[in-house]
């Protein structure tokens, strides 16, 4: 399928790796040039050179940090006028709530939920202009599903979902779209550096904690990052005018709803 996004562009935040290199190289793939960004510089320009020769796109990576005001300005600066946003950063890692003091709950909201609002404020307004925007933003499945131990992380990725509901309907008129994906366990180098540990706890080997998880599953399989990221592409491209504010669950069916 023609996406109908070639020449447009975009930037996709924390994609040196993982969902959001997913994201960044079916976008690439769609013709669009993209602004890909991580911390890590070596990493970064890694990806970039991948990513081009996979698909022959344009990408220009940026090293920051998008959660800092300086890391913000570096993006919009290689990409000043951007007709997709991508918005995705790292959480907050696994941790008792008693634990949390006030320092670490503040920095988890604006990781997860301040940051990707003010990359929104300062793109939408041109892309009301022009009458063509498409803003997602990864969240998680643990918006719906609540992951003990992970609560600040599905508190700030719920406040950014509750956010920008009314703000997707607000601009729908104009062509320029918000909506949220919500993965649930993909094979990422997030999702198995938590395998070790998993497997201390409950006396089990690595590869039976990888299995447990697994077959958790209905799909009885970890999701992989292209799929993502083919999804992503489809929300961003102009077959997807149409939907706006929703949140689309990417779990194999791990949330057992009827809706």
């Amino acid at each position: 399928m023609d996406l109908g996004i070639a020449g447009r562009k975009a930037i996709v935040c924390a994609s040196s790796r993982g969902l959001g290199r997913g994201c960044a190289t079916a976008l690439a793939a769609a013709g669009v040039e993209v602004v890909i960004n991580g911390r890590d510089q070596d990493q970064l320009a890694q990806t970039a050179k991948d990513i081009e020769a996979q698909t022959g796109g344009t990408v220009i990576p940026v090293a920051a940090d998008v959660s800092t005001s300086e890391g913000q300005e570096a993006l919009l600066a290689a990409c000043p006028a951007p007709d997709i946003l991508v918005n995705n950063n790292g959480g907050p890692p696994f941790k008792d709530f008693r634990e949390l003091d006030r320092e670490a709950m503040l920095t988890g909201v604006t990781q997860n939920m301040v940051t990707p609002i003010e990359l929104i404020q300062r793109v939408v307004d041109p892309m009301i202009e022009r009458k063509f925007g498409r803003i997602v933003n990864i969240t998680s499945a643990s918006v719906k599903m609540p992951i003990v131990g992970l609560d600040l992380s599905s508190g700030a990725r719920a406040g950014l979902t509750a956010f920008l509901a009314g703000v997707a309907r607000d601009i729908a008129q104009h062509n320029v779209t918000i909506n949220g994906i919500l993965p649930g366990l993909f094979d990422t180098d997030r999702l198995r550096s938590g395998f070790p540990a998993m497997a201390k706890l409950q006396n089990k080997s690595v590869e039976e904690v990888v299995e447990m998880r697994k077959a958790g599953v209905p799909a009885q399989r970890f999701g992989n990052p292209e799929e993502f990221g083919n999804a992503c592409a489809f929300l961003c491209s102009v077959h997807a005018g149409y939907i706006t504010g929703q949140n689309l669950l990417l779990d194999g069916g791990l949330f057992n709803s009827s809706i």
